[in-house]
């Protein structure tokens, strides 16, 4: 029996199966990041302290073998020499950092950076928020020992070594995608120690048996082999079985993401002018590069949050969660609102972190409904437009399966279906970033030979969604107008 970890930005779940895919127990926990205007953080402790909760109650009384570990990239988390956090996490839609990776460009370059590490430049990633901790904050930074990202300390704080696979690493714009280690180059230039970064190592590398004081408090066996996974998109790609190139896999969590894959290393620098990184993969000689919005579910978390306290109580007293409840109330008309859904700045193709979101079209006859269908399919327009970039790249999609909490709603699959005129492919298991680090686990220990035939165990298909040619017709008239937004609101200063 093996769990795999997945930890978001807010919330993290467990998932135990056995080596046949059978899922034995599940748990999942929310908690929040404190996000103030352009600021953004989250509390490395209250993230350690819901593994432990989802693990030991997932894994009560079952016999464990391994546990992986998947989790969201950039944000970096500080240790001191004593293993303590010094400051909250500076997550990566966090506007600190800026003149950091400008600095960098300006002693690098552009082109230099994104050939080194596969990313076009961006203050969102890890590099740029020490930066500003080491000069903002150097009491601070003078703690510093050990610098991780969030799957490589839960992985510390479960076993005590410290490591971070190669998709993880090359989050931080500080790793070189070539010679698969930390970028000499870049930390010289940014005046980061390399002796505060762990080893890297391939995806689903062992790092250690469970510490026992661990074991001990959380009830399990101390013979348990803890597994280093990868970045959770490189885990929901392996989790719903992207094996060549034309499949990717379309993730709506927290963010959305479609992850495609390449057999061969591609052109960084056709990628680079939509700000597409080029990200190790699984298996071996592949890649994957990553178009995303950094809201996706967060946008409908963010209408229940701020207009769904009724609704949400109606949904209880029938059974449901508020998204279920909402769900059962929509149509199947395309709205006639538009929603740029850059309430969080915009990420791919633009990566403008100053970006504002908008909502157009509104009148005195729009109901909340509306409103609500019209932030899924604002942001499956925002997946088109990236579509279309990465088609100008020379990336082509053929196959898309969805996982991720998105993919729980047929609303959304299927009004994705009919926005991207693709066929959407559902997994009979959503959470695919803990079955991909059950995969790497597994495979670590001995348990499937290689991640192709823990695929053949462990991937199940679902449902499947189909385009209908009148739909779209109509989603592609409010997408025309869609793709003018972002430009006339830049004009106007929003």
């Amino acid at each position: 029996m093996i769990a795999g970890i997945d930890v978001g930005t807010t919330g993290c779940k467990c998932t135990v199966c056995d080596i046949d895919g059978n899922i034995l127990a599940e748990c999942y926990d929310e908690y929040f990041a404190d996000v103030q205007g352009s600021y953004g953080s989250l509390q490395p402790e209250v993230v350690w302290h819901s593994v432990k909760k989802v693990l030991a109650s997932a894994a009560k009384g079952l016999p464990l073998q391994a546990i992986g570990v998947t989790s969201f990239g950039e944000a970096p988390v500080l240790l001191d020499e004593n293993d303590r956090t010094v400051m909250p996490t500076i997550l990566y839609t966090d506007t600190r950092g800026q003149a950091e990776c400008e600095e960098l460009v300006d002693k690098i370059g552009e082109d230099r950076i994104a050939q080194l590490t596969g990313t076009a430049p961006h203050s969102m990633y890890s590099i740029c928020k020490l930066m500003w901790v080491f000069r903002n904050q150097p009491e601070v930074g003078k703690k510093v020992s050990k610098v991780f990202l969030f799957a490589d300390y839960i992985v510390y704080m479960l076993s005590g070594v410290a490591q971070m696979d190669y998709s993880l690493a090359a989050r931080t714009m500080a790793f070189d995608i070539h010679k698969l280690d930390w970028c000499d180059e870049i930390l010289e230039q940014s005046g980061i120690e390399k002796s505060k970064f762990p080893p890297t190592v391939p995806s689903g590398t062992k790092a250690g048996v469970i510490r026992k004081s661990v074991a001990a408090e959380l009830g399990l066996s101390q013979e348990i082999m803890v597994v280093t996974g990868c970045h959770d998109q490189i885990a929901a790609s392996l989790g719903t079985g992207i094996m060549k190139d034309g499949m990717a896999v379309d993730g709506t969590g927290t963010v959305e993401c479609i992850t495609s894959m390449f057999s061969r290393k591609p052109d960084t620098s056709k990628l680079q002018k939509s700000n597409y990184a080029v990200v190790p993969y699984v298996l071996p000689n592949s890649y994957v590069c990553y178009a995303f919005s950094f809201t996706g579910g967060a946008l409908l978390k963010w209408y229940r949050d701020q207009f769904g306290t009724l609704e949400t109580i109606v949904a209880k007293q029938r059974g449901l969660n508020f998204y279920e409840h909402m769900n059962q109330k929509l149509g199947d008309v395309p709205s006639s609102l538009l929603v740029l859904p850059y309430f969080a700045g915009a990420a791919t193709p633009y990566m403008d972190i100053d970006a504002k979101g908008a909502i157009l079209g509104l009148t005195l006859d729009t109901t909340a409904e509306e409103i609500y269908r019209a932030l899924m399919e604002g942001v499956t327009y925002e997946m088109l437009l990236n579509l279309e970039r990465l088609q100008e790249a020379g990336v082509y999609i053929t196959e898309l399966r969805a996982t991720g909490g998105g993919a729980t709603s047929e609303v959304w699959l299927q009004m994705k279906a009919d926005i991207l005129n693709c066929k959407i492919i559902t997994l009979g298991n959503a959470q695919s970033g803990t079955l991909g680090c059950i995969m790497l686990a597994g495979v670590a220990c001995g348990l499937y030979e290689n991640v192709q035939q823990a695929q053949e165990k462990l991937v199940k298909l679902g449902k499947e969604y189909y385009p209908r040619s009148e739909q779209h017709e109509i989603y592609m008239h409010y997408y025309n107008v869609y793709k003018k937004i972002y430009a006339a609101t830049k004009k106007i200063g929003i």
